[in-house]
């Protein structure tokens, strides 16, 4: 195959101009819809809203279905930004997100039948509405963020692992209008992600790289270690997503929020030439947060809070009539507005 990076869909110089503009400014909301939310409706409705709300960047699933459904959610949406009166508009950047065998961002729950007892523990600490009362998770909304499996006093939740062909499925998501691309690397081998890493670099050989990266596995010499040999690659256009407790932002407050914090300060005092992004339990504190404590960020990425805060919305049978799209536009414009 040829360097299949020579995209014609690729990010303008001007467009990488203003990201990296909005990145130094410490500005840069980034919504996340899920690296494992392959539902295209649901993707729709929540791009809709954010994309009125001011986020900057909107991180999906590396599905093709899910790239066009965000590029529509976004077109309706600039049809709107009169009534909205939405000012000094960004088109959001659209970043694909993969990860690695081995990282907690992609897998699928599935219930193991002959384990199950059926006590329902599992369906209402589902962040997703994944589990019905029939027990059989729908796989396109499951985020594999374990909190299923948390719950189950039956060892009854396994997990696959989704496996795609990297390279011609960020070709496509690429071609049909995805910007960046990021890296779920939440594992402990630095040859097997430089590997992966090499993929991703030859198919966006302009526009930014973002790699998620968490305590789990890594000290702060294997940390910098990793962002080093990233950075052989992809210098000037790094971005490093913090992950502090990964999938866990379901409540308001400081402690939910700490762990990411931490992971930002730990990487910033490597003074390496990154664009430093919090996630993993961020919410509306996490910037206030990163303040109070001197720790210096790029701006944040937020994906269970963000969701949370709208699902009331965008699953009312009325969705988008105007009655329903105003106050969910309204709540996440509030959460954007005090992170930015």
């Amino acid at each position: 195959m040829s360097v299949i990076g020579d995209s014609s869909k690729m990010i303008s110089n001007e467009r990488f101009r203003t990201q990296e503009k909005i990145l130094k400014s410490g500005r840069f909301f980034k919504f996340i819809c899920g690296a494992g939310n392959e539902d295209p409706e649901e993707v729709y409705k929540l791009c809709l809203v954010y994309t009125l709300a001011g986020a900057k960047s909107i991180d999906i699933s590396a599905t093709v279905g899910v790239v066009q459904s965000t590029i529509r959610a976004i077109n309706d949406a600039e049809k709107l930004l009169d009534h909205f009166k939405v000012s000094d508009y960004v088109r959001p950047f659209i970043t694909v997100s993969v990860g690695m065998a081995g990282d907690h961002h992609v897998r699928k729950a599935h219930i193991i039948s002959t384990m199950c007892t059926k006590c329902n523990a599992c369906i209402p600490v589902c962040p997703t509405d994944a589990i019905p009362d029939s027990l059989i998770i729908i796989e396109n909304r499951c985020i594999g963020c374990g909190a299923c499996g948390v719950a189950c006093q039956d060892d009854a939740i396994g997990y696959n692992h989704k496996e795609k062909e990297l390279k011609q499925v960020l070709f496509e998501c690429v071609e049909a209008g995805a910007e960046n691309i990021e890296l779920h690397a939440a594992v402990p081998d630095h040859d097997q992600t430089i590997i992966e890493w090499k993929v991703i670099n030859e198919i966006l050989p302009k526009g930014f790289l973002s790699i998620c990266l968490d305590r789990a596995y890594l000290s702060n010499f294997e940390l910098r270690k990793r962002i080093e040999l990233l950075l052989d690659l992809s210098p000037n256009r790094l971005i490093v997503q913090a992950d502090g407790t990964p999938m866990s932002g379901g409540r308001d407050d400081y402690n939910t929020t700490l762990q990411a914090i931490a992971t930002a300060d730990i990487v910033s005092k490597l003074n390496l030439p990154v664009h430093i992004l919090l996630s993993g339990g961020t919410n509306s504190k996490s910037i206030e947060l990163s303040k109070l404590s001197g720790v210096p960020t790029a701006g944040v990425s937020i994906g269970t809070f963000a969701r949370h805060l709208v699902y009331e919305y965008i699953n009312d049978s009325k969705f988008p009539d105007m009655e329903v799209l105003e106050p969910a536009v309204e709540k996440a414009k509030r959460l954007v507005s005090t992170c930015i």
